[in-house]
């Protein structure tokens, strides 16, 4: 999916480093591979960190040159972040235009995630895409830390310093996040994403620092129409995650993600996303359903 070097000169940080390092698995045996967390103060393991390790342990195994078309994957059990995630393998098919693979993730001797990924050479075909939505150019909006700042006496400064820590995503909503303003919108947003640094030239790292970013915030455009902001209120967890990739692209150059929610109901929230590279061009379809669940006294917090 990579194409030439993007001209930008944002230099790498150490977040950027430590999510490439989560991405560099221990290879334990031919199709065995480890994985590890970040060493933070985290309930349970990222949902983009286990699918961004799982596709590069599927694509680590694929030895001719074909790229990830397709992911579709289910969460089933929290992440234990204190403990090592084993990804297993299974080499299903490896075919001349098609390779398909499977990737379970294993913690306490118990699968927490499953993954199929599709991964295609490069063919000549029909072409067409949706066109990209009217969006500010990334560099006129604030980052999140300097789009927070106003409301310092409201969220306090030790929210504002969190927010300020440097983080391998860099993040551009163009609306002030919910949480900010709570009330009822739309069930729909735009969000400029990138990977905060340069990436080296491998097509499949790009993927998955993408797979890693498309997590951050879809599930919470589901609860945009039901102002749905202050913690405790709800259970909210991913489900499953599918993506598409349709054409080559770059994560380090800035990508719109274009996400609305077309049905919430039944404590699960259907959430679709469109990825589009700065020259307006759709690079990637993402599609999830989470979990919504109301927590009342006594609710149980497992899925």
């Amino acid at each position: 999916m990579g194409t030439k070097k993007s001209t930008d000169t944002n230099r790498p940080t150490a977040a950027l480093d430590e999510l490439l390092a989560l991405l560099e698995l221990e290879r334990l045996e031919e199709n065995l591979f480890r994985g590890l967390s970040p060493d933070e103060d985290q309930q349970r393991v990222f949902g983009g960190q286990v699918a961004a390790q799982a596709l590069i342990a599927a694509g680590r195994t694929i030895e001719d040159q074909k790229n990830v078309h397709s992911l579709h994957s289910y969460f089933l059990r929290p992440g234990d972040p204190n403990v090592p995630i084993i990804y297993e393998v299974d080499r299903i098919r490896d075919g001349r235009s098609f390779t398909t693979r499977r990737v379970v993730a294993i913690q306490h001797g118990r699968a927490i995630f499953n993954l199929a990924a599709s991964f295609h050479i490069d063919e000549p075909g029909p072409d067409h895409e949706m066109a990209m939505p009217v969006a500010p150019d990334p560099e006129t909006l604030p980052t999140l830390a300097e789009r927070v700042k106003p409301y310092e006496d409201r969220v306090g400064a030790e929210t504002i310093e969190w927010l300020s820590r440097e983080r391998p995503i860099d993040s551009r909503p163009v609306e002030d996040p919910h949480w900010l303003l709570p009330g009822p919108r739309p069930a729909a947003q735009d969000v400029w994403i990138r990977a905060n640094g340069p990436l080296p030239d491998d097509p499949l790292l790009h993927a998955c620092v993408v797979v890693y970013a498309s997590d951050l915030t879809l599930l919470d455009t589901a609860t945009l129409p039901h102002a749905i902001w202050e913690e405790g209120q709800y259970m909210m967890a991913s489900l499953d995650h599918a993506m598409w990739f349709h054409r080559p692209f770059r994560a380090d150059d800035w990508l719109l993600y274009h996400q609305q929610s077309p049905s919430a109901s039944g404590a699960r929230g259907l959430a679709l996303g469109y990825v589009f590279s700065r020259t307006g061009s759709l690079v990637i379809t993402v599609i999830q359903e989470g979990l919504i669940r109301p927590l009342t006294s006594g609710a149980a917090v497992d899925k």
